[in-house]
């Protein structure tokens, strides 16, 4: 059976059974029903665990610890009147739990895996996997995946070629200091990573690549500012046989399309 996301559940897939795989985010306990919120990337959905229905299964979820990966089987259906949970997505349905399997048990977390988590920045920096499995950082990753898709699709339906260029290329003469990387086969010499592909766009102009665009990773050795860190990425472009104005007009039409 093909697994299904957790955020993807709806109330018309009541009656059908479904694989689910992610984190146990949160678990309780009602009267000897054990109900665990399970978490993947696409959001939350509601496992149930009844002892009478599945009493092996409710024995696993009874021990299990939170940010545990599980993988469970079971049946999506309606919530019971009045437990309708309108914040979330999937809050009309939960999944009883047929089986579950524990794939890696989890030791106790250094913060809690949410989004309103309090825990200082250097904890979860030294922990980021954590951090990133938190909703809204998995939110801003995706965010900027739709970004660099959007820019993609807008580039190449007008005529743009995405080429890639050297990390490792000669210093040139901008503004910033290098980075430079040595040379293991050729002593005392050294690579630069680029602070932009400034070479490469006018070669690639020179050599009839007319319309050429890449969104590039730079490197400047200088102090940190507000807006820019040692490495960053920007959308770089360059066209040829063409005034200011097409240039403004293809790059504001590009930000029209990406919002």
């Amino acid at each position: 059976m093909r697994t299904s996301y957790c955020g993807d559940l709806r109330a018309d897939h009541a009656g059908q059974e479904v694989t689910l795989c992610g984190w146990a985010a949160h678990s309780r306990d009602h009267g000897g029903v054990v109900f665990i919120d399970l978490r993947d990337r696409e959001g939350i959905a509601q496992v149930v665990f009844h002892p009478d229905q599945a009493p092996e299964a409710h024995g696993v979820a009874s021990d299990l610890k939170l940010e545990s990966v599980v993988r469970v089987v079971g049946e999506v259906r309606p919530r019971p009147e009045g437990t309708v949970n309108p914040a979330l997505p999937t809050g009309e349905v939960e999944v009883a739990a047929r089986e579950i399997e524990v794939l890696a048990v989890a030791e106790t977390p250094p913060f809690q895996v949410e989004d309103d988590v309090e825990a200082d920045e250097r904890l979860r920096l030294r922990s980021r996997y954590l951090d990133i499995r938190r909703p809204e950082m998995t939110q801003r990753l995706r965010l900027r995946h739709r970004a660099f898709s959007a820019i993609r699709r807008y580039m190449d339906e007008h005529g743009f070629v995405e080429v890639e260029t050297p990390m490792l290329t000669r210093s040139t003469p901008e503004g910033a200091r290098d980075f430079l990387v040595p040379s293991r086969l050729q002593p005392g010499t050294f690579y630069a990573l680029p602070q932009s592909p400034q070479i490469f766009k006018q070669i690639l102009m020179v050599a009839g690549l007319d319309r050429y665009y890449q969104i590039v990773r730079c490197f400047r050795d200088e102090d940190l500012r507000a807006d820019r860190q040692p490495d960053f990425t920007q959308l770089d472009l360059e066209m040829s046989f063409v005034e200011m104005d097409e240039v403004l007009d293809v790059t504001e039409r590009l930000f029209q399309f990406v919002w």
